[in-house]
């Protein structure tokens, strides 16, 4: 592998991360409870949701993101922008500087949108890129329970109806009883070559999503999330997908209760294994396992496969 050139094979991701007592992604349309499907009683996690994990995770790190907010709210980056581009003249060296500067442009892609100037009636300009790598909606691989809510409060100094004082706020406080997702996402390396992903760039990112979810749940709403599974199968050109690796898993629940924990459930990747090694169409595969998860589902027999590389992190 050349690090520094340009991704030019597809790969297909399969993440898996469990919440334990925790909300993984609230719902602002429904008291925050978290994102369900009650026909099917499965939790959902949005791809929007573990992207900002991500990019909050890069944040952490002093890399340069476009889609960043700051104390709950969005920046404007016309500025950064600016201060990027006015430095060229030629349209390509505008977009290869975006895409050097932005790592969550040349990843996920984005709408970079230059506002106008209303003293010059100068127009406005955008440049668009659809990033090579996306991920459908996560969701658990079992059944799940939302849990009923208590009311929470907090009381903050103020001025109250009354006068000077503390006044508090009041809200629902909803949590899911035990919720292993997955997610399914792909690399595509049509689009790497119009972002300009680099080789290096997903090895790297194999590692940043998992630390990104071990690092950037520890809020209160969002604490007791832990990434479990990650596997990257690269194919051996950039036409090739298999679709969704979620169909490759098999997730039963033992329990006569709905599951409280991983040990209610019995995991079962014998079809991955079998895929791994039956598609001639895999050249090489990427897994980091969790040492609780890799005995709960046998992982060993996945990594002993000779496409199969692990990594730590």
């Amino acid at each position: 592998m050349n690090p520094e050139a340009i991704v030019n094979k597809n790969s297909e991701i399969l993440l898996l991360y469990d919440a334990m007592l925790t909300n993984p992604n609230g719902d602002p349309d429904d008291e925050n409870r978290p994102r369900y499907d009650y026909d099917t009683q499965r939790n959902l996690v949005s791809d929007v949701r573990l992207k900002r994990y991500i990019r909050d995770y890069w944040i952490s790190k002093n890399l340069n993101v476009y889609v960043a907010k700051i104390e709950g709210k969005a920046v404007d980056a016309t500025q950064r922008v600016q201060e990027i581009i006015t430095k060229f003249e030629n349209e390509q060296d505008k977009i290869d500087a975006l895409l050097g500067t932005f790592i969550d442009v040349r990843h996920f892609g984005a709408t970079i949108t230059i506002k106008g100037k209303k003293k010059t009636e100068e127009k406005g300009s955008s440049f668009t890129f659809t990033g090579p790598i996306q991920f459908t909606w996560g969701y658990s691989l079992h059944p799940t329970e939302i849990l009923s809510s208590s009311t929470i409060t907090s009381q903050l100094a103020g001025r109250t109806e009354g006068g000077k004082g503390e006044h508090g706020t009041m809200g629902k406080d909803w949590r899911i009883k035990y919720s292993l997702l997955g997610f399914y996402g792909i690399v595509s390396a049509w689009r790497a070559r119009e972002t300009k992903l680099k080789e290096k760039d997903v090895e790297s990112f194999d590692k940043d999503i998992i630390k990104a979810i071990k690092l950037l749940t520890s809020t209160r709403s969002k604490i007791g999330q832990t990434p479990r599974f990650y596997m990257r199968i690269q194919h051996k050109d950039d036409e090739t997908f298999v679709g969704d690796l979620r169909e490759f898993v098999d997730v039963k629940v033992k329990s006569e209760h709905t599951p409280a924990s991983l040990d209610d459930l019995k995991i079962d990747m014998s079809k991955l294994k079998d895929l791994i090694s039956e598609n001639e169409k895999i050249e090489k595969v990427y897994i980091w396992v969790d040492s609780q998860f890799s005995e709960k589902a046998q992982i060993s027999e996945i990594t002993e496969e000779e496409k199969v590389e692990t990594f730590s992190v």
